[in-house]
């Protein structure tokens, strides 16, 4: 999930990476960054969200050295939604791209499957999502500060971990602004339930 504040974002997720009702990987990193200030969450097929990932830094980094500047989140997004969208058939991915950007400041892009692309204040997806979708309505509220949103980012992932089978593990931040990226970890056994 990611959600924006005046001046950034702060992007999480659990660690789990499974395949039907077996765990593959408990301790899985879920946060990719693109560029220096964007990151995407990545839900669905782990190998079909990393070789997106990878086209994308790869096109932005060309962009980036065409354009002699940073890419925009925006730029970043519609990569994603492209490369989804053109291959919907053969792909499983849902993808959160959020960053920070000199045109636009902290922003939050969701692409779901089947490429579209949505711009939100705040975003959630993968299976988990499916059991906060009523925690996150009611508790995000517009103007909230960077440290409300990283304890909104915690809260509603562990709740989603404590439901979903197929979340889990420990939970992965990482807060963007225009100084840089902060990344933090949660560790399973202190993760903030109700």
């Amino acid at each position: 999930m990611a959600v924006a504040f005046d001046g950034g974002v702060v992007v999480g997720a659990d660690s789990r990476t499974s395949t039907g009702s077996y765990v593959a990987n408990r301790a899985s990193d879920k946060l990719t960054p693109v560029h220096d200030r964007i990151y995407c969450c990545r839900s669905g097929s782990a190998a079909d969200t990393q070789a997106i990932s990878d086209y994308v830094r790869h096109f932005l980094d060309q962009h980036s050295v065409d354009v002699d500047k940073p890419p925009t989140v925006k730029t970043a997004a519609n990569l994603f939604k492209t490369i989804i969208y053109n291959n919907k058939d053969a792909l499983m991915a849902g993808v959160i791209v959020a960053g920070w950007d000199a045109v636009e400041g902290a922003s939050v892009y969701s692409v779901p499957l089947g490429g579209a692309l949505v711009k939100q204040p705040f975003a959630i997806g993968g299976s988990g999502s499916t059991y906060i979708y009523g925690f996150c309505d009611a508790m995000y509220r517009p103007g909230m500060t960077k440290e409300e949103c990283q304890q909104f980012v915690a809260k509603a992932l562990s709740l989603a971990m404590s439901r979903d089978s197929s979340s889990g593990g420990v939970i992965r931040t990482v807060t963007i602004t225009k100084d840089g990226c902060t990344r933090d970890f949660i560790p399973g056994d202190r993760l903030p339930h109700m």
